[in-house]
């Protein structure tokens, strides 16, 4: 990747274009983000930037941490990330906007999913329901068989059951953006990205370009 940027999903909308054609985004705001700290390949084998979002007091930060941002010279934040680019020009106490992306572009956006809690393989997987006659009670929703008796005698491996189900980190690729707002750090991407309102996502140009 070339370019990434910590943002905070805001919710969805939808835009019009010239010819009525509707298309649903969803906006996030994208930055302020400063560098906090530079890594490179002389020093620690790979090049990076960390990049910090969102302010936090000061009395809920460590002192590790208090540290790292005072030799950053940045205020602390809430939100610390990693983004591993190529051909980097940035540096410690740059300032990243949404400015870094144009419409047009094409990102990834991973964000974590909402939390579902415990769910059964209908809502977890899709599964169809058993027949609501004789023989399938008292439940009709559940798994039904877990596998064969003899052979192998045990419950293979992956096998789809209930469980906990979202919560989980997921990745949304090659989404256009449709809108870029500099002066109020808004992106507007077309389509959902995951999360709830107030989740926090990266943004990162598409590995599918």
């Amino acid at each position: 990747m070339k370019k990434g940027i910590i943002g905070r999903k805001i919710g969805m909308t939808q835009f019009f274009t010239e010819s009525g054609k509707v298309i649903p985004v969803t906006v996030i705001e994208a930055g302020p983000c400063p560098v906090v700290q530079k890594k490179t390949v002389e020093n620690e084998g790979y090049d990076a930037i960390q990049l910090g979002f969102g302010d936090i007091r000061d009395k809920l930060v460590n002192k590790p941490l208090k540290g790292h941002f005072a030799k950053a010279g940045t205020a602390p934040k809430r939100v610390l990330k990693e983004f591993r680019l190529k051909d980097c020009t940035f540096n410690v106490g740059d300032i990243l906007k949404a400015d870094i992306f144009a419409e047009g572009d094409r990102c990834d956006v991973v964000g974590i999913s909402k939390g579902k809690g415990y769910a059964g393989v209908i809502k977890r997987w899709n599964f169809h329901r058993l027949k609501e006659s004789h023989g399938t009670g008292p439940v009709h929703r559940h798994a039904g068989s877990n596998g064969a008796n003899t052979d192998p005698s045990r419950v293979m491996k992956g096998k789809k059951l209930p469980g906990r189900l979202g919560g989980e980190q997921v990745t949304v690729q090659n989404l256009d953006i449709v809108k870029v707002d500099a002066e109020n750090n808004l992106i507007a991407v077309k389509g959902a990205v995951p999360g709830p309102k107030g989740g926090i996502v990266f943004i990162t140009d598409t590995v599918k370009a």
